[in-house]
């Protein structure tokens, strides 16, 4: 079987940090990323969802294309929610260190169940 162009650079997709144009001051950087895709673990049964990013950087910014191959990645992966969401959130914050971050997996309703999946740090939290 032949690898197509998209998928052999998804497969090589890794975050890339770009600088950030702006470090001198505060300011909101929102992604929404609707098309997520990844595998129930335990059915096999794909997964839907909008993956919501927020953050606020410091020295770095994320660069979009490579967001948006990192993110295809998950497409054949068996993952729940929560790893899921929260392996985004820890890469993220990995390749761009930004002052405040949140990533919030919005999974569409399966069996009749709706999952939220927020992973945030740095903004002021309130319980």
């Amino acid at each position: 079987m032949n690898t197509r162009y998209g998928q052999k650079a998804i497969l090589e997709a890794r975050l890339e940090p770009w600088p950030n144009p702006s470090p001198e001051r505060d300011y909101l950087i929102e992604i929404s990323f609707p098309e997520f895709t990844c595998l129930c673990p335990r059915s096999g049964y794909p997964d839907f969802a909008t993956i919501k990013i927020s953050y606020i950087p410091k020295d770095y910014i994320v660069e979009l294309k490579s967001l948006k191959l990192y993110l295809n990645r998950f497409r054949d992966v068996h993952i729940s929610h929560e790893e899921a969401t929260n392996r985004i959130f820890a890469d993220l914050k990995e390749a761009i260190r930004p002052k405040s971050m949140k990533v919030v997996g919005d999974f569409h309703p399966r069996g009749n169940v709706h999952t939220v999946i927020t992973v945030e740090e740095g903004f002021n939290v309130k319980n």
